[in-house]
C-alpha cells in the first residue's frame, strides 16, 4: 500500500499520472532491484534479473489483453511517432496503406506514411474539426493495411467500436487508450502505443503484432527499423529502455491487482460519466468538443463561453490543485485527461469544481 498521498489532482495529457503503488514499488526498489544490491538502471540488460523482469512485463501484457497465440510483443523506443514510419516501412511491401484520420495524431501518421510509399484516406473528420468518429468506413480489400488512431487526445474523440476490415490487417495507434478496457487483439494486425499515458513513463513503446506481418518485413530495412529484427532479438537488439520497462511492469502489475481490465474500464467510465454529466447539465456554459457518440473516456475536452472565463476557470483549478487542465496549445480550451491511473476521486472533485464554477456564471 502507498505510504504517501497525492497533494494534487494530475490531469496532464502525457506524460501523465501513474499509480501510486507502482511509484512506491520503484521507490522501495530503487537502490536494490531483485536482491542485486544495484538499481535496475545499473544492471546489464543481458543479466538474469533484467531478463526475468522483461519476461514478466510481456507475460502481464499477454494476460491483461488476452493476447492470442501468433502475436509478438515488443518493447521498442522512439514513441508512437517512430511507429508512424515503422508501420509503413514494414507493412507496405509495395502496396497501399489506407488511413482513417480523426485528429492531429492520425494526420501525423498519414504524413509520415506518405514518405514511405503509397497511401489512401478512407475517411477524415477534418471538415468538422475532428469532432466525431466516422460511422461508416468503406474498406478497400487491396490495401496492405488500414490504420486508425483509437483515441485522439487533442480533440477528445474515441473509437467505441472498430471497423471490420476483413482480410486487410487493422493497425491501431492506441497510445492514449491502450488497456482502458478489454480489447479483442485478434481483430488487429498490429497495435502500438507510447507508454506515457496508460502504461508507464515516456521512453517505451509497446508493439503487439501478428507474427506473419513481423516476418514479412523487407530485408532491406535498417535493423533498428525492422520488426523482424527486434522480434528475433526479444526486443534487445540494442540496449532497451530498462527503467521504462521496469516501470511499465509495475503499472501492469497494478492493473492486475485492480482486477484486470474489466475493473479498469468500470473506473474509467465512472470518471468520464461524472465529467460529461456536468457538461450536459450546463450546455450553455460548458461546450464539449466531441459529439456525444464519439466522446473519449480518456480526454474530456471542452470550452467555456469566452476566453476570460476559461482563464479564470484554469486559474481557480490550479489554486485547488487541479493540474494540467489547459487544452492543447494548438486548440486552447480545457482538457481533463483521465487515464487509467487517474483516481475516481480526482475526477469527481473536478466535477464538483466545474459545478461550482458554472453556478457563478
Amino acid at each position: 500500500m502507498p505510504t504517501t498521498t497525492r497533494t494534487v489532482h494530475n490531469f496532464y495529457a502525457g506524460p501523465a499520472t501513474m499509480p501510486l503503488p507502482a511509484l512506491e514499488r520503484a521507490k522501495e526498489e530503487l537502490l536494490d532491484f531483485a536482491g542485486t544490491g544495484m538499481s535496475v538502471m545499473e544492471i546489464s540488460h543481458r543479466s538474469k534479473p533484467y531478463i526475468a523482469l522483461q519476461e514478466e512485463a510481456e507475460a502481464l501484457v499477454r494476460e491483461l489483453l488476452a493476447v492470442p497465440a501468433g502475436y509478438k510483443v515488443l518493447f521498442l523506443q522512439g514513441g508512437a511517432s517512430l511507429q508512424f514510419s515503422m508501420v509503413p516501412m514494414n507493412l507496405l511491401n509495395g502496396k497501399r496503406g489506407d488511413y482513417v484520420v480523426t485528429g492531429d495524431w492520425g494526420a501525423k501518421a498519414l504524413k509520415e506514411a506518405k514518405k514511405a510509399g503509397s497511401t489512401g484516406v478512407l475517411a477524415s473528420t477534418e471538415a468538422t474539426n475532428h469532432d466525431r468518429i466516422p460511422q461508416a468506413i468503406e474498406i478497400k480489400q487491396d490495401a496492405a493495411y488500414v490504420h486508425l488512431t483509437s483515441n485522439e487526445t487533442i480533440s477528445g474523440t474515441q473509437f467505441h467500436a472498430f471497423p471490420d476490415t476483413g482480410a486487410v490487417p487493422l493497425v491501431a495507434d492506441m497510445s492514449s487508450d491502450i488497456m482502458w478496457r478489454p480489447t479483442d487483439v485478434s481483430r488487429f494486425g498490429l497495435i502500438y502505443a507510447g507508454a506515457q499515458k496508460n502504461l508507464g513513463p515516456s521512453g517505451v513503446t509497446l508493439v503487439i503484432a501478428r507474427e506473419d506481418l513481423v516476418e514479412a518485413a523487407p530485408e532491406s530495412l535498417p535493423s533498428m527499423l525492422s520488426y523482424k529484427v527486434h522480434a528475433k532479438n526479444d526486443s534487445m537488439y540494442n540496449t532497451p529502455p530498462t527503467f521504462g520497462v521496469y516501470m511499465l511492469r509495475n503499472v501492469l502489475a497494478w492493473m492486475k491487482d485492480q482486477g484486470g481490465l474489466k475493473a479498469i474500464e468500470a473506473r474509467n467510465r465512472e470518471k468520464g460519466d461524472a465529467l460529461y454529466a456536468v457538461i450536459d447539465r450546463h450546455p450553455d456554459f460548458y461546450t464539449g468538443h466531441a459529439r456525444t457518440d464519439s466522446r473519449s473516456y480518456m480526454n474530456v475536452t471542452f470550452r467555456l463561453p469566452d476566453e476570460a472565463r476559461e482563464k479564470a476557470f484554469l486559474k481557480g483549478a490550479d489554486e485547488r490543485g487541479f493540474i494540467g487542465l489547459a487544452g492543447h496549445r494548438s486548440v486552447g480550451g480545457c482538457r481533463a485527461s483521465i487515464y487509467n491511473a487517474c483516481a475516481v476521486e480526482s475526477a469527481k472533485a473536478l466535477a464538483a469544481y466545474m459545478e461550482e464554477f458554472a453556478a457563478k456564471g
